[in-house]
């Protein structure tokens, strides 16, 4: 009998673990029951201090296809990923955080709709449920209108850049890249301490986003978000924001561009001068002169940055 996996392009699955053991079986039961026959699992321990080890020595026993990638040392995200995806090899890749859950058909659809979108279709997205901590329904990523149609946030496809520069409207767990993509762009950026902001930006540059108008997957919230901790003390995540600005600003080439960057920097500078964060808000109000779109109540931003 012919090998239909065989003719079918190769997805590879990074599942990111630390200290998610409460939350393992369920994801990594997802992985498992994919109808999706044609897949390269990587299950990578970001030095976890709960238990999550044993958990996923126990699952790559009792599935010997999967690779297990046990990290001696925290080394973040971006670092953890990029050693997973420099050792695999495939056509579309899937970074899945283990709090997380694919529903069974999530890679079938989602290889579907890469393939009909095109070679320049670098990131596929779609709706999501959002579930608490224990796996119980909250709402959908998307609110929709009286039809049907996701509103808010607006999703948008094909060339984006100019979307991700000003708004967040992808829910990154949704999202599968292509290969060719991720090697043109040298993986994640290791010196940040986050990874989605900055691979929709260099990405949305010069390869195409794709939106499919299915619920594929489920995302955990959890009260200690990243969103929750934004600016203020000890906030891991604002200097690698500031950065992926300032990428952002080299990227931009026309006014429309420039005006999309400068809401962005307009946002995350209220929320500097909000928090008291003084050199950030200085930083950010360096950018946003740059980009020669200030109005007249980001002089007041301004002003209040410099005296923090």
């Amino acid at each position: 009998m012919p090998d239909v996996a065989a003719d079918l392009p190769l997805v590879t699955i990074v599942a990111l673990c630390h200290n998610h053991a409460r939350f393992l079986a369920m994801a990594l039961d997802s992985v498992a029951a994919q109808t999706y026959p044609n897949l390269d699992v990587w299950l990578v321990d970001d030095a976890s201090t709960d238990g999550s080890p044993a958990i996923l020595r126990d699952y790559a026993a009792r599935y010997p296809g999967w690779h297990l990638l046990l990290l001696p040392d925290n080394v973040g995200n971006c670092r953890a990923f990029n050693q997973a995806l420099r050792r695999s090899q495939s056509d579309f890749v899937i970074d899945f955080a283990t709090d997380d859950v694919l529903l069974p058909t999530r890679v079938t659809r989602q290889v579907a709709f890469m393939q009909a979108q095109g070679a320049r279709c670098g990131v596929a997205y779609h709706d999501c449920e959002l579930i608490d901590e224990q796996g119980q329904h909250v709402r959908f990523h998307f609110r929709r209108d009286a039809h049907g149609q996701p509103v808010h946030p607006r999703p948008a496809s094909g060339g984006v850049f100019a979307d991700v520069l000003s708004r967040y409207f992808i829910s990154t767990p949704t999202m599968m890249m292509r290969r060719t993509m991720l090697t043109a762009l040298g993986g994640y950026d290791e010196a940040l301490a986050y990874e989605d902001f900055d691979l929709w930006v260099r990405a949305a540059h010069d390869w195409e986003f794709g939106f499919q108008d299915e619920v594929l997957t489920q995302k955990r919230l959890h009260p200690q978000s990243m969103s929750r901790k934004a600016y203020r003390p000890g906030d891991p995540y604002v200097a690698s924001t500031i950065r992926v600005c300032e990428k952002a600003l080299a990227l931009c080439r026309t006014p429309a561009e420039l005006a999309a960057l400068a809401t962005r920097l307009r946002w995350e500078l209220r929320q500097a001068v909000r928090f008291r964060r003084g050199p950030e808000a200085r930083k950010l109000y360096h950018l946003l002169r740059q980009t020669g779109q200030r109005r007249l109540t980001d002089y007041a931003l301004g002003a209040l940055a410099a005296v923090f």
